[in-house]
């Protein structure tokens, strides 16, 4: 099974690439995160360009079955949040054939 990037490692090639520090690369990977997650709270959107966008959903109750007994149950309505890829990135990723 692939693995993806750690945090660190991240953080060492966008110090590389942008010839910064790692202190400075790790604020902006905060930052950027705090952002993200304060924007879409208050907005319900937030749009990383070039790759996508975070966007708060609601989704409604609705009846579910407990898969132990399967006895139907209530499932209560809720919050979400979505990352929808945008489309270059997307097509970058997974070219249609």
């Amino acid at each position: 099974m692939a693995t993806g990037m750690t945090k660190t490692q991240v953080v060492r090639h966008l110090a590389e690439k942008l010839g910064t520090t790692n202190k400075m690369a790790a604020d902006f990977l905060e930052h950027l995160a705090d952002t993200a997650v304060k924007e879409t709270k208050k907005n319900g959107l937030f749009v990383i360009p070039g790759l996508g966008r975070l966007v708060k959903a609601n989704r409604k109750a609705r009846m579910g079955r407990n898969p132990q007994t399967g006895e139907p149950i209530q499932i209560k309505a809720k919050t979400v949040v979505k990352f929808r890829i945008a489309k270059a990135a997307k097509d970058a990723i997974a070219p249609k054939k």
